[in-house]
Parts: C-alpha cells; sequence; structure tokens
C-alpha cells in the first residue's frame, strides 16, 4: 500500500470504526470482544485491497456480514460456556489474575529472605527443574548436600511465608488416602 493509500484508510479507520463496531456488536449479539475481533478482521482483509476499493464501508460492511455468516456455520461454536458455580476442583482464585499476582509477589518476597545458597538450590530444583545429580554437579557439592539443602529451604520457606501453603494449588487438594484394604490373591 502506497502512502497516499495508507493515509486514506487511517482516515477511514478513524472516521467509521465507531459506526462499524456497533454493526457488529449488533451482529454478535451484544458480545463486544467479539465484535472488535470480527472488525479488526474486517479491516485487515479491506487494507489488502484498499487501492481497489471504490467504496469503503460498504465493502467493509459486506466483509462484516460475510464473516458472521462464516461463524455461524461453525460446526462447534468457539463459546465460552458460563456457569453459576466453579468446575469441580476449583477455588476462587485460581485462574484469575489477582490471586496469581498475590501468589507471585509472596513467593518473590519469601524467596529474597532466604540465604543465596538455599534460593539457589529451590531454583535450580523446582525452577530449571534440573535432577539432584545435576544440581549437585553445578554447584560442586554432594547430591546429599542438595537434598539436605532442599528439605532445609523448604522448611524455611515454609515459615517464612505460611501463607503459600494457603495459596498453592496442594493447599487445595486433601493428601490421597491410602486405603489399604485387603486384595485377594490367587496362585
Amino acid at each position: 500500500m502506497d502512502a497516499k493509500s495508507e493515509e486514506r484508510f487511517r482516515e477511514f479507520v478513524a472516521a467509521r470504526s465507531a459506526a462499524l463496531l456497533k454493526t457488529a456488536v449488533l451482529l454478535t449479539g451484544g458480545d463486544r470482544h467479539a465484535a472488535e475481533d470480527l472488525l479488526q478482521n474486517a479491516l485487515i482483509k479491506a487494507a489488502g485491497r484498499w487501492s481497489r476499493i471504490d467504496e469503503p464501508e460498504a465493502y467493509v460492511r459486506q466483509i462484516l456480514y460475510r464473516q458472521q455468516v462464516s461463524r455461524w456455520r461453525l460446526k462447534w461454536p468457539r463459546r465460552e460456556l458460563t456457569v453459576a458455580e466453579l468446575p469441580e476442583g476449583r477455588r476462587p482464585g485460581d485462574g484469575d489474575g489477582a490471586g496469581a499476582a498475590e501468589l507471585r509477589v509472596v513467593m518473590r518476597g519469601a524467596l529474597a529472605r532466604l540465604t543465596a545458597r538455599q534460593r539457589t538450590v529451590l531454583v535450580l530444583r523446582y525452577f530449571e527443574d534440573l535432577p539432584e545429580a545435576e544440581v549437585a554437579r553445578l554447584l560442586g557439592c554432594s547430591v546429599g548436600t542438595v537434598r539436605s539443602t532442599t528439605h532445609r529451604s523448604l522448611a524455611r520457606l515454609r515459615s517464612l511465608a505460611p501463607e503459600l501453603t494457603a495459596l498453592g494449588p496442594a493447599a487445595a487438594e486433601e493428601p490421597p488416602s491410602r486405603d489399604f484394604s485387603p486384595v485377594e490373591v490367587r496362585p
């Protein structure tokens, strides 16, 4: 697209995008986010052919209509299902930005209060997901030292920030019950 066509396209978008968005909102049944996506895709398609379009608004509206009809024809509609209750196994705060941000802040503060060695061992073991032998090789110590440092570091982390156990995903889960019922063994 040359500079003159690009300028005309920018002017069109600035002047008509609000009216086109209203149309898109109506086409999507009031879903503003879907409407914004619909309009954005229509404008992208129009931009590719901008120099050959005689009536830009009619062209973009036609794209909006056709794209919406294509969405209707999808075999499986791409819609989220809203429900009154959370799915099984979920808690309030799971997956939302606030809960995750709070967990990061607490974790960062607790890690800052550990010694450099403790922090390094935890980061290598759990963030980098390295095996104990690799951590021992990187730190120049024995595997037993890595194990004991990991154990002490986790204990200190729990004592420094007990709220981590309340925020973490493991807190919501009950430990598995160990039901050792007799099993019949056949010869």
